[in-house]
């Protein structure tokens, strides 16, 4: 008889302190949205709270003046960053909280403690570089969790996939020269940050390592479960990862305010169902989801069940037969654009 699979969510209401002005995207109801549905799955789910990052973790991906800046910010707020990312007097430890979060969920993963599991925290990370705050992130959690997978638990490779609609450009250029690390983007182009673009593949011994899928407005379902198919999958199953992260935004779903793709929640369950095959594949189903954007509530909704009914299931998603691909097509334009640029 099969092991039962151990899978575990990190979310707490703390997450809802970290406010900022009437009307901004990255607002609290955001967790609100995860948290709903959660807890309307009528099964029951292994939860924990998070714990707040060490100083030690942050400062392996940002600066020192980075870190004291931000808790600088948070001291005298309310205060704006730039004209995207705010903070308020419980940010910095709320971004604590998040990045802490992401880790201990992702150490645990590593560890064997657990198989999968979501982190539902906020505000988001992928932004964020090493010395910046910018598009509504403090701290990077995901690259965080990365580096603290390599520095206690000696994770030799790791795979961040950011299906977000935006350019992870922070999660991008803190390992833009790491072979150890293979970074992979889908996100709307041209679009904030600007950054993302084909050919932009890494640089120094990291070539080769950064994989951008910069997609038209106006995508959905077929061109995001394609590129999957056809270049996520393949990358990943050369690259050989030990654990995968997510940067799991939602704002690619066809409600989202601040964006104009078209997924639905069966193109996320799709998307999940081919991350999670490959971790079951690749590395005995170590798998992470890290909440990054979403500002619909339907489509925060329609993600995380999405993601959910994937790494809930006890059997392995079954990888769905790769749709012929019609000449012409925007998912063929793409698949020949990021090909030629990693030609080597």
């Amino acid at each position: 008889m099969l092991a039962k699979r151990k899978t575990a969510v990190v979310e707490d209401k703390r997450f809802l302190d970290h406010r900022g002005p009437a009307g901004h995207p990255e607002r609290p109801e955001r967790i609100s949205a995860v948290g709903a549905a959660i807890d309307a799955r009528g099964e029951p789910l292994t939860r924990f709270a998070p714990r707040a990052a060490t100083p030690d973790e942050i400062l392996r991906v940002h600066s020192r003046e980075h870190f004291d800046r931000i808790a600088e910010a948070s001291r005298r707020a309310p205060a704006q960053l730039d004209p995207d990312t705010y903070v308020s007097a419980e940010s910095f430890e709320v971004a604590l909280l998040a990045a802490g979060g992401t880790t201990e969920l992702a150490l645990r993963v590593a560890r064997g403690e657990l198989d999968s599991g979501l982190a539902a925290v906020r505000p988001p990370g992928h932004h964020a570089e090493s010395d910046r705050a910018m598009g509504f992130c403090l701290f990077n959690n995901v690259a965080i969790a990365a580096r603290a997978l390599q520095e206690q638990e000696s994770v030799d490779r790791i795979m961040i996939l950011d299906w977000d609609v935006h350019h992870g450009n922070g999660t991008q250029h803190v390992f833009e020269s790491d072979p150890s690390v293979l970074y992979a983007s889908t996100h709307q182009f041209p679009f904030y940050p600007g950054t993302g673009a084909v050919d932009e593949i890494g640089v120094d011994r990291g070539e080769g390592f950064t994989l951008n899928v910069p997609l038209p407005a106006g995508c959905g379902d077929r061109e995001y479960v394609g590129v999957m198919e056809r270049l996520i999958a393949p990358a990943a199953r050369s690259f050989r990862p030990e654990v995968i992260l997510i940067s799991c935004g939602f704002d690619a779903h066809r409600d989202d305010p601040l964006a104009a793709m078209n997924v639905t929640r069966e193109g996320y369950r799709d998307m999940a169902g081919i991350a999670r095959a490959l971790a079951d594949d690749l590395c005995g189903g170590r798998i992470v989801f890290v909440l990054e954007g979403g500002y619909a509530a339907s489509g925060l909704q329609d993600g995380v069940n999405a993601v959910l009914d994937v790494i809930t299931r006890e059997d392995s998603p079954e990888i769905p037969k790769k749709a012929p691909v019609l000449s012409g097509t925007v998912l063929d334009t793409v698949i020949e654009q990021v090909s030629r640029a990693h030609h080597r």
